[in-house]
């Protein structure tokens, strides 16, 4: 992927459960615009929760958490890194704690486990890439990034869900749709 914004990502396909034997939705999306989506589990399992995590789930630092990282990819390329974090009383022994794929994506699984996000908040930043994220989306010294961070809240308002994203600037530009009444 070369150019600016090259790549329109909304969130909404990515919310909502999927259909019994769909695929996950970014695998479904690539397709869609005739390329190849994939995504790598790097690590999966508990972990004690950093601050922006453990606030985006209302927890303490420092509180066990299930983690789920992923090197998403774009015709083989890196084009997005994710950690998805769920609060272990949740995940804890289910598949989302694996680093098998979960058919139909976790959020499928989520709602199969009884916890179905009906609302949603993210908070987009840019800054410069950490060497870490550098070195796993293949980016050069000095490339912006986006940073996103969701918080997935079920119909009690209680966190389902939080997602940290990191995405290359100059390959993203992130679309949203309201409706407003």
């Amino acid at each position: 992927m070369s150019g600016t914004g090259d790549w329109v990502s909304t969130s909404m396909p990515y919310l909502a459960p999927r259909a019994k034997g769909q695929d996950d939705a970014w695998a479904e999306e690539a397709a869609s615009r005739g390329r190849r989506g994939t995504q790598r589990i790097v690590f999966a399992g508990e972990l004690p929760a950093g601050e922006e995590a453990a606030a985006l789930l209302g927890l303490t630092t420092g509180e066990p958490v299930v983690v789920r990282r992923r090197v998403i990819e774009l015709d083989s390329e890196p084009c997005e890194l994710i950690d998805t974090y769920y609060p272990v009383d949740i995940a804890r022994g289910t598949p989302l704690a694996g680093t098998a794929k979960i058919r139909g994506g976790a959020v499928t699984l989520l709602a199969e486990l009884g916890h179905v996000g009906v609302r949603v908040r993210e908070d987009v930043t840019a800054r410069l890439a950490t060497d870490e994220e550098r070195d796993i989306l293949a980016l050069s010294p000095g490339l912006p990034v986006l940073h996103l961070a969701r918080q997935v809240l079920d119909g009690r308002d209680r966190p389902i869900q939080a997602d940290l994203m990191v995405m290359p600037a100059h390959r993203q530009r992130l679309r949203y749709e309201m409706r407003i009444g």
